[in-house]
Protein backbone atom coordinates (compact mmCIF):
# COMPACT_ATOMS: atom_id res chain seq x y z
CA UNK A 1 0.00 0.00 0.00
CA UNK A 2 1.69 3.21 -1.39
CA UNK A 3 0.13 5.56 0.97
CA UNK A 4 -0.66 4.61 4.91
CA UNK A 5 -2.24 7.09 7.17
CA UNK A 6 -3.15 7.70 10.69
CA UNK A 7 -5.98 10.04 11.32
CA UNK A 8 -6.51 11.28 14.87
CA UNK A 9 -9.67 11.89 16.17
CA UNK A 10 -8.29 13.61 19.76
CA UNK A 11 -5.47 15.66 18.12
CA UNK A 12 -7.75 16.44 14.62
CA UNK A 13 -4.63 15.62 12.77
CA UNK A 14 -4.04 13.32 9.77
CA UNK A 15 -0.19 11.72 9.58
CA UNK A 16 0.05 10.18 5.61
CA UNK A 17 3.04 8.72 4.21
CA UNK A 18 3.65 7.74 0.89
CA UNK A 19 6.39 5.09 0.04
CA UNK A 20 7.13 3.53 -3.28
CA UNK A 21 5.60 4.25 -6.68
CA UNK A 22 2.60 6.79 -5.62
CA UNK A 23 0.01 7.43 -8.48
CA UNK A 24 -3.19 8.55 -8.91
CA UNK A 25 -5.06 6.05 -7.77
CA UNK A 26 -3.29 5.95 -4.29
CA UNK A 27 -4.01 9.42 -3.62
CA UNK A 28 -7.58 9.55 -4.48
CA UNK A 29 -8.32 5.97 -1.71
CA UNK A 30 -6.62 8.32 0.86
CA UNK A 31 -8.42 11.54 0.45
CA UNK A 32 -11.84 8.99 0.02
CA UNK A 33 -10.26 7.21 3.74
CA UNK A 34 -10.25 10.71 4.99
CA UNK A 35 -13.14 11.85 3.56
CA UNK A 36 -14.99 8.60 4.89
CA UNK A 37 -13.61 9.45 8.13
CA UNK A 38 -15.05 13.02 8.17
CA UNK A 39 -11.38 14.22 8.52
CA UNK A 40 -11.48 16.50 5.93
CA UNK A 41 -11.38 19.57 8.72
CA UNK A 42 -8.35 17.92 10.32
CA UNK A 43 -4.71 18.98 9.76
CA UNK A 44 -2.60 17.25 7.83
CA UNK A 45 0.69 16.08 6.26
CA UNK A 46 1.59 14.07 3.44
CA UNK A 47 5.02 12.71 3.87
CA UNK A 48 6.32 12.15 0.37
CA UNK A 49 10.00 11.53 1.25
CA UNK A 50 10.14 7.90 0.23
CA UNK A 51 7.91 7.66 -2.62
CA UNK A 52 8.75 7.93 -6.31
CA UNK A 53 6.20 10.07 -7.87
CA UNK A 54 4.22 8.62 -10.47
CA UNK A 55 2.00 11.20 -11.30
CA UNK A 56 1.21 12.97 -14.72
CA UNK A 57 0.47 16.74 -14.31
CA UNK A 58 -2.73 15.78 -14.99
CA UNK A 59 -2.93 13.31 -12.27
CA UNK A 60 -2.11 16.52 -10.13
CA UNK A 61 -4.72 18.27 -12.03
CA UNK A 62 -7.62 15.83 -11.31
CA UNK A 63 -5.84 16.14 -7.53
CA UNK A 64 -6.83 19.77 -7.65
CA UNK A 65 -10.48 19.48 -8.82
CA UNK A 66 -10.94 17.35 -6.23
CA UNK A 67 -9.75 19.27 -3.32
CA UNK A 68 -12.00 21.96 -5.03
CA UNK A 69 -15.25 19.78 -4.95
CA UNK A 70 -14.22 19.15 -1.29
CA UNK A 71 -14.33 22.53 -0.52
CA UNK A 72 -17.57 23.02 -1.45
CA UNK A 73 -18.72 20.48 0.47
CA UNK A 74 -17.09 21.79 3.51
CA UNK A 75 -14.14 23.10 5.15
CA UNK A 76 -10.35 21.53 4.74
CA UNK A 77 -7.70 21.51 7.05
CA UNK A 78 -4.10 23.35 6.88
CA UNK A 79 -2.13 20.86 4.69
CA UNK A 80 1.76 20.79 5.09
CA UNK A 81 3.46 18.57 2.28
CA UNK A 82 6.65 17.06 2.97
CA UNK A 83 9.04 16.92 -1.03
CA UNK A 84 12.38 16.16 -0.61
CA UNK A 85 12.94 15.58 -4.32
CA UNK A 86 12.69 18.29 -7.01
CA UNK A 87 10.04 15.93 -9.27
CA UNK A 88 7.66 16.17 -5.87
CA UNK A 89 8.68 19.45 -5.17
CA UNK A 90 7.55 20.92 -8.51
CA UNK A 91 4.46 18.77 -8.33
CA UNK A 92 3.25 19.32 -4.61
CA UNK A 93 3.81 23.52 -6.07
CA UNK A 94 1.62 22.38 -9.21
CA UNK A 95 -0.55 21.24 -6.50
CA UNK A 96 -0.91 23.63 -4.15
CA UNK A 97 -1.97 26.36 -6.91
CA UNK A 98 -4.27 24.10 -8.55
CA UNK A 99 -6.49 22.87 -5.08
CA UNK A 100 -6.52 26.42 -4.19
CA UNK A 101 -9.37 27.57 -1.49
CA UNK A 102 -9.32 28.89 1.71
CA UNK A 103 -6.97 27.03 3.78
CA UNK A 104 -3.20 26.83 4.38
CA UNK A 105 -0.98 24.58 2.00
CA UNK A 106 2.66 24.84 2.97
CA UNK A 107 5.63 22.73 0.83
CA UNK A 108 8.53 21.73 3.35
CA UNK A 109 11.54 19.72 2.31
CA UNK A 110 12.31 18.40 5.64
CA UNK A 111 9.24 16.55 8.11
CA UNK A 112 9.84 17.93 11.38
CA UNK A 113 9.29 21.82 9.78
CA UNK A 114 6.08 20.75 8.39
CA UNK A 115 4.90 19.49 11.99
CA UNK A 116 6.21 22.74 13.31
CA UNK A 117 4.10 24.37 11.34
CA UNK A 118 1.27 22.55 11.59
CA UNK A 119 1.17 22.50 15.12
CA UNK A 120 0.98 26.03 15.06
CA UNK A 121 -2.51 26.06 14.27
CA UNK A 122 -3.60 23.67 16.82
CA UNK A 123 -5.59 21.27 17.54
CA UNK A 124 -9.29 23.61 17.01
CA UNK A 125 -7.60 24.07 13.29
Amino acid sequence: MPVQWTISNPHRLVIAVARDELRLEDVENYLDGVAVADALAYRKIFDTTHAKMMLSDADVMALGARIRAYLKMGRLGPLAIVAVTERAYQQARLFETLAEGNRPIRIFRELHLAREWLDGFGEAA
